[in-house]
């Protein structure tokens, strides 16, 4: 099976990071971010490199695929399931 969006990217982190990220570079916005229960992390997407702001995080989880990322939000750490982050 084939990536839905084969060059896009997710990366979770720290939502103490936030203010770390250059939101033009990211496909996200700081006022819609999603978190997990604790409130404790967030995930940015983007498409293509890995933006610099989104490297410069120190609290940074590999890299991963539509596919990979639908099964991680899946689990009962993260708020409101979804079935897809782009919501498309």
């Amino acid at each position: 099976m084939s990536d839905r969006f084969p060059n896009r990217k997710w990366v979770i982190f720290n939502t103490s990071e936030t203010g770390s990220i250059d939101w033009s570079q990211v496909i996200e916005h700081s006022s819609s971010l999603r978190l997990t229960n604790d409130g404790n992390q967030t995930f940015v997407k983007y498409e293509g490199d890995q933006p610099s702001s989104v490297t410069a995080l120190s609290s940074k989880s590999q890299e991963y695929t539509h596919s990979e990322i639908l099964n991680v939000l899946t689990q009962s750490i993260w708020r409101d399931v979804i079935t897809d982050p782009d919501g498309e």
